[in-house]
Formats: structure tokens, sequence, C-alpha cells
């Protein structure tokens, strides 16, 4: 969070329960997708304009209608010479810059940014956001995974100063803490720059990684990439468990996603939606994808390019959900 206060007016939500009277939860389900938002528009330049280091909730687990615990976003906007104040905690958080330029203090040292980098925040840092430019604000888009660090019970958080009370001798003086620094993780960057991955060609459109197991970032938790999609043109229909979220970086269009039902019987069946629902979008929206759904994206614009930005959990990769359907390849991609 930009700038933590010591306290809450009334208690922060980091983890929605679930309950139920049943043991099956697919009606559950069935009545959370008549009502989760698709499309969420949240206006940062309000924040902006008011100087000083803020922070403006897109995705989360505090927001009703409730939407998702795969992945928070947030804007982090910084106004000229701003700077926000130290905190840590033990989740780690994707940074996209949107406008201007700055730097970061992790763990005593800096790392800068500018418009169009992808920075991390590893887990258990010390941080602070600085905007180096006296005459312009900064913009952040946060994208992370934190829900899932506080379900773990990985709660050691707080602002510069937080430690046991003076009073409190149980416990010995500050010493290294080595368990939350890998000795792999430290030779991982922290900045990613426009160069430093390139765009490819994919079944699913032309493509960018930011945050991968194949991009040497320093973020274990999300996958976060940029598409673009030529005028007039669409993405492949991609089937996925995990859910995705993505801005709208440029552009305008729409989804379509095919929800998908369950039958158990012998075995896991799927029941996919005979027809899609349609959602629209434009610059500046965020799209949420649920679960299991068949999704893909066109742009509307004949003239035109659409850039997207999008993340996802990667913790589904690892617990069996690593598999993608690609049941339709963009118009460009060619079987490279």
């Amino acid at each position: 969070m930009a700038n933590p206060p010591p306290r809450y007016d009334k208690p922060r939500r980091f983890v929605k329960g679930i309950e139920s009277e049943t043991y099956s939860l697919t009606e559950m389900r069935r009545q959370r997708l008549a009502t989760v938002p698709r499309g969420i528009t949240k206006d940062y330049r309000d924040y902006l304009d008011g100087g000083g280091a803020r922070e403006k909730n897109i995705i989360s687990p505090a927001n009703e209608p409730f939407v998702t615990h795969s992945l928070q976003a947030h804007f982090v906007t910084l106004g000229p010479g701003a700077r926000d104040k130290g905190h840590g905690h033990q989740n780690e958080a994707f940074f996209y810059i949107l406008e201007g330029r700055g730097f970061d203090m992790h763990d005593g040292t800096r790392y800068d940014w500018e418009a169009g980098d992808a920075v991390a925040v590893h887990n258990d840092s010390v941080h602070w956001h600085n905007n180096a430019d006296p005459d312009r604000g900064v913009v952040a888009l946060v994208m992370k995974a934190k829900p899932l660090w506080i379900f773990l019970g990985l709660h050691q958080q707080g602002p510069l100063g937080t430690a046991p009370a003076e009073d409190d001798h149980r416990w010995g003086p500050p010493v290294d803490f080595p368990v939350i620094r890998a000795e792999e993780d430290l030779k991982l960057k922290k900045v990613i720059k426009p160069s430093d991955t390139p765009w490819r060609v994919t079944p699913h459109g032309k493509i960018r990684l930011l945050a991968d197991a194949s991009v040497p970032l320093r973020v274990k938790a999300i996958d976060v990439h940029l598409q673009e999609i030529p005028g007039g043109s669409r993405s492949g229909r991609q089937w996925q468990m995990q859910d995705e979220i993505f801005y709208v970086l440029e552009g305008r269009g729409y989804d379509l996603h095919w929800e998908v039902d369950v039958e158990i019987t012998d075995r896991y069946h799927a029941r996919i939606a005979k027809e899609p629902s349609r959602w629209e979008w434009k610059a500046g929206d965020m799209v949420y994808i649920p679960h299991n759904t068949i999704h893909q994206h066109f742009n509307a614009d004949p003239a035109k390019p659409v850039r997207l930005i999008s993340g996802s959990n990667r913790i589904y990769r690892m617990i069996g959900y690593s598999r993608i359907e690609q049941l339709e390849n963009a118009p460009e991609y060619r079987g490279q």
C-alpha cells in the first residue's frame, strides 16, 4: 500500500470468507458468475491531480461486489517530486509504469524506472516509491497475489519501525533473515525494460512476456504479458482454468466469454455454453475473465491496434492446471 495508515477507519478485508450449507459449491459459483463485474473502470486522474502519494483500488477482496482472490490490482500515483512512506509486506508485487519516471528503494538499493518498465517488489522487502520528476506525476499499475500470502499465514507486514515492543524481553537482537532470500533469487532482475523481452507471435496473438517462469524478473506468484491486436483483428480463443485480468492500455474492443459448467458422473465432464456473453471495453478499463472460461479478444477499431496488459496467478500451473486449450489461433499466427 502506498501510504498505509497506523489504523484503518474500519477493518480492512484481506481475504473474503466462503461458506455454504451444501457440499456442492456449483450453484454458488453460478450465482456469482451472474453478478460478478467483467468490466471495471477506475480513473486515476483525480488522485494524480491531488498530488502526494495515493493508491486507488481496482480489484481487491475489500471491494464490493467481490471479484476474485487470485489477484489484486490498483493504481499508485505520485505527484511531482513525491514519494510514499517506507513499508514492508511479505507478498511480492508487480508494477507496470504507465506514466512518468522515478525510482524504488528496496532494502536500501535504488532501482530506476520509467514509463514502459516492469518493476518487481520482491517478497519481504522494505521499499518505497519515488517520483524523480519535479514537474510531472507518476502512475503505476500494480498487480499482486496478496490474498494468497495472507491465506497462507504470511502476515508479517507493517510500516517502518515495526518491531516487538521495547519492554518485551523475549526477543534477541536483529539478525539477518536468510529464509526469505534464496540465493538464486538475488540474481534476478528487479526492472525489465522494453528491450529485455521480445515480442512473439503465438497462437493467442502478438505477446511480450513481462513476468513468467522464463523471464528473469524477481516475481514468483503471477504471470504478466503485453498483447497487441492489429486493427480489426482478434486474439486466439483460449480455454483455461485460471482466472485472468487485463487492463486496456490503448484502443477499444470487446471480449466474448463462453462459460463452462460441470457434470460430475463417472468423471468430470465440461458443459460449455452454447452462446458467449459479450463485454465491451476501451482504454482505461480493466476486464475480468472468470475461472474455467473460454475467452477471445476483439479489436473493434479497423485502423488502430489494441494494447493490453494481462495478469494471472502462477499457482494454477503448479497445482494441475498448466494446460491451456487453444480452440482457435489468432489470424496472425502462421505456426512459427
